[in-house]
């Protein structure tokens, strides 16, 4: 049983470091890093959704979209946190909110635009290859900042 727990936890390991090394790719804008973090080939349809855009299928789409996010991205930087790692057989889920921070590109002499940070949440699925651990899916959604404003309309005792 021991060998079983030090496999199990060997895989999840080489899963984490699959994931991290996904966002550090795209962090350093490296398009063919990221390319190869994907599943190849036809047999498997990759999908991706960032943040408020339609479902993307097919490697193509998917490889498309991170090359224009990373054009039109003069900054970027993940910091996952609540990263959790669920296995079955060769299939891994990761969950993990991203905290982004980033910027565009630079207004008037600045070296860049001004910095802004976002929250995700997202599921990226891996799949188990000759090659390692190789993104099938990943999901963003935004995380919806709370306003405070409940804490603003109680009522004045005057």
């Amino acid at each position: 049983m021991n060998e079983d727990h030090a496999s199990a936890a060997a895989d999840i390991a080489e899963v984490e470091a699959a994931n991290t090394a996904f966002y550090e790719a795209l962090e350093r804008g490296d398009y063919e890093d990221l390319s190869g973090r994907w599943l190849p080939g036809e047999d498997l349809t990759v999908s991706c959704v960032h943040p408020g855009w339609p479902v993307l299928t097919g490697r193509g789409d998917v490889l498309r979209s991170y090359a224009l996010i990373m054009a039109n991205t003069e900054y970027i930087q993940f910091f996952l946190t609540d990263v959790n790692v669920s296995m079955t057989d060769d299939t891994a889920l990761v969950t993990c909110t991203e905290n982004i921070l980033s910027g565009g590109p630079a207004e008037e002499g600045n070296a860049l635009g001004p910095l802004v940070g976002q929250l995700v949440v997202a599921t990226n699925v891996f799949r188990r290859t000759p090659q390692g651990w190789k993104l099938w899916s990943h999901h963003g959604s935004p995380v919806l900042a709370e306003t405070g404003e409940e804490d603003d309309e109680e009522p004045s005792s005057s």
